[in-house]
């Protein structure tokens, strides 16, 4: 079987894209001269003050290398010996992140098994019937991905009855955002909608994604500076997270921020996935559902799925069922919809 041309962009991951070319220029700008490191840098506090005026609120901010580091960080500065991480089956500190939060910082992790990979107050409820006893991990914090692992999103009003539900029995909220800006930009888009699902909600502490998001190696903790206690830089650095040359990191920030590029770049990645789904769901053996951000989740028989895979990777998601992930990027273009749909109709036809 003779394919189109492949698209010049894959379907595997939002990870798979290149930087977004703004940010390339940051941080050639940024490599002029010498900079105080370790933070101490004027692109770092120029930084830290755009993200305190973005969320509004009384917040420490630190800038860490990857995601996985960014949840370690965060949860690190709230957990106590004993005490547990209350998540979901689906969330990525429980599936791909190879243990870190449990090996580094000693906690267990109790992972609810939910269908469309989000907590409900009740979760919270039941977890809590084990404070106070001595035999059992203490639940301290309640980790919420936005948007989650399947692609699926919890509307602001969920978010705030997590919240009530976790304070209610002294816990925290750990919000998991290492594609906050997609959720951000398919709720409405806009400083107030991240606010609104962040801290005015009741979140303790956010890890906000920028790697997916078309930066380079750039993440940030941001976290009620009452909780942080002024130990943040402490666990940072003791979880081996902090940046020496840090001005790199923060001048992706300041240019993320100023214009708001960050839910630009998120909110074309999810409508290039919006894209793909109208440009497939007549098939109906995909089963394919409106996707909220930018990820889908078809189905696929075996000989096609190794076929397209073959001709433009992606990654196997569900085995047992023949489900796949395609997720597009904020370089997805129109064109590389074309020629993506193009090839799955004509290996599904073949098939």
């Amino acid at each position: 079987m003779v394919m189109p041309p492949a698209p010049e962009r894959s379907f595997a991951s939002d990870n798979f894209s290149g930087v977004h070319p703004r940010y390339l220029d940051a941080i050639s700008a940024a490599n002029v001269g010498h900079a105080p490191a370790y933070g101490t840098d004027y692109l770092t506090r120029r930084a830290e003050t755009m993200l305190h005026e973005l969320f509004a609120a009384e917040v420490d901010v630190l800038f860490t290398f990857n995601g996985t580091g960014a949840n370690v960080v965060a949860l690190g500065m709230i957990l106590r010996p004993g005490d547990s991480v209350v998540c979901t089956n689906w969330s990525h500190i429980n599936v791909d992140e190879t243990g870190a939060p449990e090996r580094i910082l000693g906690a267990k992790l109790q992972d609810v098994h939910r269908e469309d990979a989000k907590l409900r107050p009740d979760d919270l409820h039941s977890a809590a019937l084990a404070l106070g006893n001595v035999h059992h991990v203490q639940p301290r914090v309640v980790s919420l991905t936005q948007s989650t692992e399947l692609g699926t999103l919890y509307t602001v009003e969920e978010i705030r009855l997590l919240c009530e539900a976790a304070h209610a029995h002294g816990l925290l909220v750990h919000l998991d955002g290492a594609r906050l800006a997609n959720a951000v930009a398919a709720l409405g888009g806009g400083d107030e909608t991240l606010r609104a699902m962040t801290f005015d909600a009741g979140v303790d502490v956010v890890s906000f994604g920028g790697t997916k998001n078309a930066m380079m190696g750039a993440e940030a903790v941001v976290i009620r500076s009452e909780l942080a206690g002024g130990r943040g830089g402490l666990v940072r650095k003791s979880t081996t997270q902090l940046p020496s040359k840090q001005r790199y990191v923060a001048a992706q920030f300041v240019e993320a921020l100023r214009d708001g590029l960050w839910l630009e770049t998120a909110a074309h990645a999810n409508a290039m996935a919006r894209l793909l789904f109208d440009s497939l769901a007549d098939l109906d053996e995909l089963r394919l559902s409106p996707p909220a951000v930018n990820s889908l989740f078809p189905l696929l028989p075996a000989a096609a799925k190794k076929a397209l895979q073959d001709w433009c990777f992606f990654w196997d998601w569900d085995p047992a069922v023949s489900q796949v992930r395609w997720m597009t990027s904020w370089d997805t273009t129109e064109e590389d919809i074309e020629r993506f749909a193009a090839g799955v109709r004509q290996v599904l036809a073949s098939s």
